[in-house]
């Protein structure tokens, strides 16, 4: 049986760059010719992507596989994590839920998911030339070895030269680099067959030394030093840590307060798959506020995202709590748009019960925002709904905020498990917003216009839904304004960006030795 090459990336500790870094390798290998596919035994992660046969990964692993130009599959990350509570979470496994665990339940199931694990790698190596597999986290947390399943344990099984990452922008890169090194055992130290300084700024002159340093300190070479690269676009959110995503949407956009449109995004404490609004905080005409109080709003927005969670239940009491439903509901009052996706479009409604607890306690109501004339009842995890699909703007929902859409398909996904529908009496205020795979209804807008809500992920990636959207807004604020250029968004730019940074940062000669491939880069 002809098994693909592998090649591991590990860090030094969560947030260093390696989901960025396999997602350029990929881009690398895939534009000298390689078929080269993604892995990562187990991800946690709020932001879920659906594969073309209704599979749910990471994220990551979808974008890295986007960036090889093939189509991601559930065997590119096996096992996905969906955090519900500081020790609880939704387990994917293969693509479908598996139920809800507490950490030490799931630790206890760990030989299972070896099994699981290792058939996903075998799967995936018999289709490509190259694996590019990715840790998680760090590989030295000691206290947590035994239950290793996605650092050391998987370069063992995949056989896997690694690659260790360090980020210099953080500070600390010896005693990083150097004391992962150090706490490693002696065969896995041996995995280790280069190391690679990432997130650099300032003169490179004054680094070499650094270099040398490491290497001799080490034993091990470095392969490369990587820019700090500004504005990079691309979805890489891999951890649990919302702070992370959120900060990264911020440094994204830099727009000045005179941008031609001010956009709240609410951040929910379990705010899932916020990168589908990368192609807002990419857009110059845009500022992009993302906030968690009141008192974080700018003083009068044109439109108000609320957008997806993996808790809606512990969000809707969050937004309560915070004061946040109550000023969502004056600003509703005054006219500022208003559109909820997926949970948030769940909490524009009348209220959500969970009579099975999926959630929530079986049995418990929660009070939703009371803007539209829906409610949402949570079945159980069998009835989870995760597809790809199309959808274009209802004929009789073009008006308000929708008034600009054209008749087109627009491209999305669903992950979410409850229902939500319309009261069963006639004459509920407002008309269903879209039509999906051009047959089935999916979300509301009331009869104003101006406050909607579906459970269709993606739609501000698809460039003519993003500009008409946008050209509503500005001609809401302001008569005198012209019409918005239309701006496209795309990632591909920005792989080719990355990997052309990585020819530039690394030594592909050494990293093609390692690859054991016959082509060098």
């Amino acid at each position: 049986m002809n098994l693909a090459r592998t090649l591991m990336i590990q860090g030094t500790a969560s947030s260093v760059g390696k989901s960025t870094l396999v997602i350029g390798l990929c881009r690398l290998f895939a534009q000298e010719g390689y078929r080269v596919a993604p892995f990562k035994a187990q991800n946690m992660s709020l932001n879920a992507a659906v594969t073309s046969s209704g599979g749910e990964i990471g994220r990551a692993q979808a974008t890295q596989a986007e960036a090889a130009g093939i189509e991601p599959t559930v065997e590119m990350n096996p096992i996905l994590l969906k955090p519900e509570s500081y020790a609880r979470s939704q387990v994917i496994v293969m693509g479908r839920p598996l139920g809800t665990m507490e950490a030490r339940a799931y630790y206890q199931q760990r030989t299972g998911f070896d099994e699981i694990v290792q058939s996903a790698l075998i799967t995936l190596r018999q289709s490509v030339d190259l694996v590019i597999i990715e840790g998680a986290g760090s590989p030295v947390e000691i206290n947590l070895a035994q239950y290793d399943l996605v650092n050391m344990r998987v370069a063992a099984l995949a056989d896997a030269p690694v690659l260790l990452v360090g980020d210099i922008d953080q500070g600390g890169i010896f005693a990083t680099l150097l004391g992962t090194l150090m706490l490693l055992q002696p065969e896995e130290r041996a995995r280790v067959k280069g190391l690679i300084v990432n997130k650099f700024r300032g003169d490179f002159s004054l680094w070499r030394e650094g270099e040398r340093m490491l290497a001799a300190r080490s034993g091990i070479p470095v392969l490369g030093t990587l820019p700090f690269l500004e504005r990079l676009h691309i979805a890489e959110e891999d951890s649990v840590s919302l702070q992370t995503g959120t900060a990264a949407l911020l440094r994204q956009q830099q727009q000045s307060n005179s941008a031609a449109v001010d956009i709240v995004l609410v951040r929910f404490p379990y705010l899932s798959n916020y990168d589908e609004f990368d192609a807002l905080a990419a857009d110059p005409r845009v500022h992009l506020h993302v906030v968690a109080h009141p008192h974080e709003f700018p003083p009068h927005p044109d439109l108000i995202l609320l957008p997806g969670t993996k808790n809606t239940f512990s969000d809707l009491a969050w937004l309560w709590r915070q004061g946040l439903a109550q000023h969502i509901r004056q600003c509703s009052q005054q006219g500022i748009a208003l559109l909820g996706i997926c949970g948030g479009y769940q909490m524009l409604g009348e209220r959500v019960s969970d009579p099975s607890g999926v959630e929530a306690e079986a049995g418990s109501v929660e009070a939703g925002l009371g803007l539209l004339p829906l409610e949402t009842v949570f079945g159980s995890l069998d009835e989870k709904v995760t597809q790809r699909s199309q959808a274009s703007v209802d004929p009789q929902a073009k008006y308000g905020l929708f008034a600009n859409v054209e008749e087109t398909q627009l491209q999305g996904y669903q992950i979410h498990v409850g229902q939500t529908r319309a009261p069963v009496q006639n004459g509920a205020p407002g008309h269903a917003a879209f039509r999906v795979d051009a047959r089935q209804e999916d979300g509301w807008i009331d009869e104003e216009g101006w406050c909607a809500g579906c459970s269709l992920h993606g739609l501000f990636e698809n460039d003519q839904f993003r500009q008409a959207v946008l050209s509503v807004l500005v001609q809401r604020r302001s008569s005198q304004r012209g019409p918005l250029a239309p701006i496209t968004f795309s990632r591909e730019h920005e792989y080719d960006r990355l990997a052309e940074m990585l020819r530039r940062s690394l030594d592909l000669h050494a990293l093609t030795m390692l690859c054991q491939l016959t082509k060098n880069l």
